[in-house]
């Protein structure tokens, strides 16, 4: 198990995105919408997601963009 997800997290494909044709990003988390990406900075995740090899990498990516996502603290929705 790597340092980044010592309790294996991002195993349980937490995180879902979408793109829209004029390449908008939705991220959401647990199916709440947390994060909104436009532009350049869309371009960029997108790439990234495309070149992941696993979906642990995609669950990694779309956890380190929303940024909050660190501390352990998250509640789960029931």
């Amino acid at each position: 198990m790597t340092e980044i997800d010592k309790r294996g997290r991002l195993n349980e494909e937490m995180f879902s995105y979408r793109v829209t044709k004029n390449n908008t990003v939705f991220i959401t988390w647990m199916g709440k919408q947390v994060k909104t990406l436009k532009g350049k900075e869309a371009e960029k995740i997108t790439t990234k997601l495309q070149q992941a090899n696993s979906k642990h990498e995609v669950q990694l990516i779309l956890a380190k963009v929303t940024g909050n996502f660190k501390r352990g603290n998250e509640r789960s929705i029931n």
